[in-house]
């Protein structure tokens, strides 16, 4: 069969599905990172935070707190690069299993398709954590870079570079938060995108959700509410 008629499997259902996920995946993200002024996301909050732990940073003569903080967060996006690595060779494996895979999904629907049919479903979940490792890795080697510019910041508040060093650190302190918070949007969406192999109602289904559940730990958290009670 060529790849037109392998397509044939899958009906206006799966593309609706399909479309509705990469339409949140892309708006949800948007907004989040573009928000109105008077609905601030928990990240555009953050980023104030950010700005205001470099302008302490550079009153603190001794800078270890700040030196640990940073190498903290440097891990939590080593650990998540390495689970992608881990989730896109399992994913992979079975792309090349492709015929057990249709096996069990069989179980999960009455839909019957060929193993190719599979195989993309597969890609799209390998797409998305593609696009979260290299996330996680650009947002390791920026928060390397703010380690850096930490470092060549002045311990004198009141020299002529202090407050711009501050400024660019915190700049880029909030870009490698940025690329992070995109890495792990994509894995909540490649989590949901698993959903399609049980059929295209099930993926609109489990995307509504994953969308609700990001929008709301967004703008109607109580760690957003705790952050927007002293609002820098």
């Amino acid at each position: 069969m060529t790849l037109f008629e392998n397509l044939s499997f899958l009906n206006l259902y799966d593309f609706g599905a399909i479309l509705l996920l990469f339409t949140l995946w892309c708006g949800l993200g948007w907004r989040i990172e573009h928000p109105s002024s008077t609905n601030p996301s928990t990240s555009f909050i953050m980023a104030n935070y950010r700005r205001e732990w470099m302008n302490q940073m550079i009153d603190r003569q001794v800078r270890i707190f700040d030196a640990q903080t940073v190498g903290t967060l440097r891990q939590g996006t080593s650990f998540f690069a390495s689970t992608c690595v881990i989730a896109i060779g399992g994913t992979l494996a079975l792309i090349g299993n492709a015929e057990q895979v249709a096996g069990v999904a069989a179980d999960l629907t009455v839909a019957q398709a060929p193993a190719i049919v599979w195989e993309l479903k597969l890609l799209v979940i390998v797409l998305f954590l593609t696009n979260a490792f290299l996330k996680f890795v650009w947002s390791n080697r920026l928060f390397g870079y703010c380690s850096v510019m930490m470092g060549a910041s002045p311990n004198d508040p009141a020299h002529e570079k202090a407050a711009s060093y501050a400024k660019k650190a915190a700049e880029l302190n909030i870009t490698a938060a940025r690329s992070f918070n995109r890495g792990l949007r994509a894995i909540y969406f490649a989590l949901a995108t698993v959903a399609w192999l049980a059929g295209p109602i099930p993926l609109i289904a489990a995307t509504i959700v994953t969308s609700v559940v990001i929008w709301r730990r967004e703008f109607a958290s109580q760690s957003r509410k705790a952050l927007l009670e002293d609002n820098l």
